[in-house]
């Protein structure tokens, strides 16, 4: 969903590489390392979960400047919302189904997990009624979305009766039981991501501005995102449901200072993540050298790529704890049991689990690059 041809802009491929090799860390540490409470992580491993923070946020806001892009070639308004709903359905059915069973190795519908990609999903079913309003307005609806949603923090599911449901899927993450047996959690709530993804739809158009304009736009935008961070989480007045506080030295106050509330994600997380995020799109909107070529082959399947690291950082959590547990390493090793590996350990299966990656996503991306199917555009 990005643009193709000579006026590809392959700074956004670049950037959304980068956040999806980032994104294969903290899966790495979910399936082999350890747990994290970031309030009292020794430091090394504080940084290797928070700088995961980025993830999720830029890449939706990242599908919804996509978004945009593609709508320009589809060329029409009805055409697009049409594509918003039926490849968001898809993204929703994925995630109960395929990235289900790659993250838990199980079957059936006892067991949900409504993740990122669900997220990404249902935001690009909403956005599909956005994109009938003037761009202008839709970035209206962004901001309000994703620095007003915090004003509904006082309202909690279970004091709804008969819409708890609704709100858990909407705004706060919780469990959800829709039939006896069932265990279903809803980490990703609507309504933020939404928000983000109506944001890079709104700035879509600035991606195929002349370079020095598309850059000089993001920087800015990015510099006041991360100046809004600093001066409001100082001023703890509003955007993070957990304020700062000093702590028992300077570190560690400033570990906290950066720990923002990700589910759902808080107006600071958002422009302590998107901020920094676009200043770096606009550095690297330049001619590529060969050594960000495999980056970027990894931001052009993003997909793929999502669905392969799931099933290759499980086998190889599988693999580790197989000697010890024997069959019982089919559930183990799911990313609320980890194996326990020390730091180094989950770096090195990391960047192992990369380098196997890197052929199949460099295939696929030759295979969607000459295809002229419109399939392609759904994988």
């Amino acid at each position: 969903m990005t643009e193709r041809g000579a006026e590809r802009n392959e700074a956004i491929d670049w950037l959304r590489g980068v956040v999806m090799i980032v994104m294969a860390l903290d899966h790495a540490r979910m399936f082999l390392g350890t747990p994290v409470d970031l309030t009292t992580a020794p430091t090394a491993l504080y940084f290797t979960r928070w700088i995961t923070h980025y993830c999720a946020p830029v890449f939706v806001l990242l599908a919804g400047m996509a978004a945009w892009l593609h709508g320009r070639r589809l060329g029409s308004t009805a055409a697009l919302a049409g594509y918003l709903v039926t490849r968001g359905l898809w993204l929703v059915l994925l995630e109960v189904t395929v990235v289900r069973f790659v993250w838990t190795f199980a079957l059936g519908p006892s067991t949900l997990f409504l993740q990122v990609i669900w997220a990404i999903g249902a935001a690009m079913v909403g956005l599909a009624a956005l994109v009938w309003l003037p761009r202008g307005a839709i970035a209206v609806v962004a901001v309000v979305l994703v620095a007003g949603h915090n004003l509904l923090d006082v309202v909690h599911a279970d004091a709804l009766g008969s819409l708890r449901w609704l709100w858990l899927l909407l705004h706060e993450p919780g469990p959800l039981a829709p039939f006896d047996g069932a265990r279903w959690f809803v980490a990703y709530p609507l309504l933020p991501w939404l928000g983000v993804m109506a944001s890079g739809y709104a700035m879509g158009a600035w991606a195929q501005e002349p370079r020095d304009v598309r850059r000089r736009r993001f920087l800015a935008l990015g510099l006041a995102l991360t100046a809004g961070f600093v001066v409001l989480r100082a001023l703890n007045l509003y955007g993070d449901p957990q304020p700062w506080v000093l702590r028992e030295s300077p570190l560690r106050t400033v570990l906290g200072f950066l720990d923002c509330e990700k589910y759902p994600p808080s107006l600071l997380f958002v422009a302590m993540t998107i901020g920094p995020a676009l200043c770096l799109l606009a550095w690297m909107d330049r001619p590529l050298g060969p050594s960000a070529r495999p980056v970027v082959v990894f931001g052009r399947v993003p997909l793929f790529y999502y669905v392969l690291h799931l099933l290759l950082l499980h086998l190889m959590a599988v693999v580790v704890a197989w000697p010890g547990d024997g069959a019982a390493a089919l559930s183990r090793s799911f990313g609320n049991q980890p194996l326990g590996l020390p730091l180094p350990a989950v770096y090195a299966c990391w960047g192992g689990a990369l380098v196997l990656l890197y052929p199949a996503c460099r295939w696929f991306a030759g295979v969607k690059r000459r295809s002229t199917s419109p399939l392609m555009s759904y994988l």
